[in-house]
């Protein structure tokens, strides 16, 4: 019984200390609402990840004249340029083939799949021309006869990488610029006139040689993304070729006095300009320059517009945090600047971020959805909720393609919105309490 209690007493301590994300955890699954919204994000995820096996007109396995085949997986290999298709299966119609033996997706058809047999808006009770109950549409045909339930399954992948992709994209930029506001303030981060003027000049011809001059490239060269990445990397090696040539001439000349930057008034005035734009009047001027529409330009353009909350929440945070006293400390020990902001200031101030992500990814879902409602965001033939949702413009009785991805837009928004709350709520140390 001693020895019982002796090593009861010795676990007590262990229990009690608890780091601060699990403390944090705990708070979050106590709110039911919150653990069923990361339930329906877990199933919306692999919606996403296996669309394919979820909804094609191929079949996932098939036996054909004692030859056994994969066609759902030889699709990833034939589009990477791995593999390639026989002659025989150019024209073969998938649903009419001879088979031995196979296994179909859940959903007979593909989000483009056009059924000639069931065009018009064929509702999911209305009598259709299909050969079995196995090809049924379940949720419906649009004008032309794609199958809605399989557009909802390729628009699930859609909504999941805009919302992620452009949302990492957004905390990038939003942690950059909102980290140097908030540690450095108006006073802290110093820099001499020779690099004060470089930089500047570095950043006109930056801009010049990384966005005008490639302009076209930008607009119709080739994938937005990748042409936007290139040009930011133009714009950081003329940048950092700027900064050597300040130390090389500060070394020649001796003028190397420092004197302080107001960063963080410079951050919060682009953000307020940024800010008294209308997002989605934004990015409307931004997709009328290019010519192209792709899912990735959205990507790119909702990243680059929705950092501006991230970098105010973490700005407000830091500039709490870097008063503390293990802050000053690790500048009283000499260590670099921003490796005290990266491995000590901002792991402390990451939780508000996390919120703001996830109110994030709900409004760039939102705001995709707009623009392909609107015909703007995406070209004609590729599906998305948003664009369902269009369709159900041209023929108000079809009231199925209006309401599913309506619903579906509603739900997801409002997980999204859920999860952040009960995070804010969490991560707060007064509600925690």
């Amino acid at each position: 019984m001693f020895f019982k209690r002796k090593k009861q007493q010795a676990l007590e301590p262990a229990s009690k200390e608890q780091s601060y994300w699990s403390g944090v955890r705990k708070h979050f699954y106590k709110s039911k609402p919150a653990v069923w919204s990361v339930r329906i994000l877990m199933v919306l995820i692999f919606v996403a990840l296996f669309s394919d096996f979820i909804a094609n007109e191929k079949p996932v396995y098939c036996k054909l004249d004692g030859t056994t085949y994969y066609p759902v997986c030889k699709d990833y290999l034939v589009s990477l340029g791995w593999d390639r298709w026989d002659a025989q299966f150019f024209s073969i119609d998938w649903k009419k083939a001879d088979y031995e033996s196979v296994v179909w997706a859940p959903i007979t058809y593909s989000a483009y799949t056009i059924d000639y047999s069931n065009t018009q808006f064929k509702s999911p009770f209305d009598a259709q021309r299909v050969s079995s109950k196995r090809h049924w549409h379940w949720l419906g045909t649009d004008e032309i006869g794609r199958d809605v339930a399989a557009g909802m399954v390729s628009g699930t992948r859609t909504a999941m990488l805009v919302g992620v992709i452009a949302m990492s994209i957004a905390t990038i930029i939003g942690v950059f610029f909102g980290a140097i506001a908030g540690y450095f303030g108006d006073d802290r981060l110093r820099a001499s006139r020779l690099q004060i003027v470089c930089n500047f000049i570095g950043l006109i011809l930056g801009v010049f040689y990384a966005f005008m001059v490639r302009s076209f490239a930008l607009s119709d060269g080739g994938v937005f993304f990748i042409e936007m990445l290139k040009s930011m990397l133009i714009l950081l090696g003329i940048l950092a070729l700027a900064n050597l040539l300040a130390l090389a001439l500060e070394r020649l000349s001796g003028w190397n006095k420092k004197r302080a930057l107001p960063v963080d008034m410079m951050v919060m005035r682009f953000i307020e300009v940024l800010n008294s734009i209308p997002g989605l009047l934004l990015v409307l001027a931004i997709l009328a320059l290019i010519k192209r529409p792709d899912i990735f330009n959205i990507m790119v353009i909702i990243g680059f517009i929705a950092w501006t909350g991230i970098a105010r929440f973490l700005r407000a945070e830091l500039l709490r945090v870097r008063e503390l006293e293990y802050i000053q400390a690790a500048q009283a020990m000499g260590f670099n600047e921003w490796r005290i902001i990266w491995r000590h200031a901002l792991p402390n101030a990451i939780g508000p971020v996390l919120v703001s992500v996830a109110f994030g990814i709900a409004s760039a879902i939102l705001m995709e959805a707009a623009l392909n409602f609107l015909g703007l965001g995406l070209s004609i033939d590729q599906i998305t909720w948003g664009s369902l949702l269009n369709e159900a413009r041209r023929d108000f009785s079809a009231w199925w393609i209006a309401l599913v991805p309506g619903f579906a837009i509603f739900i997801t928004v409002t997980i999204f919105n859920l999860i952040g709350d009960a995070l804010g709520s969490a991560i707060d140390p007064r509600l925690n309490q």
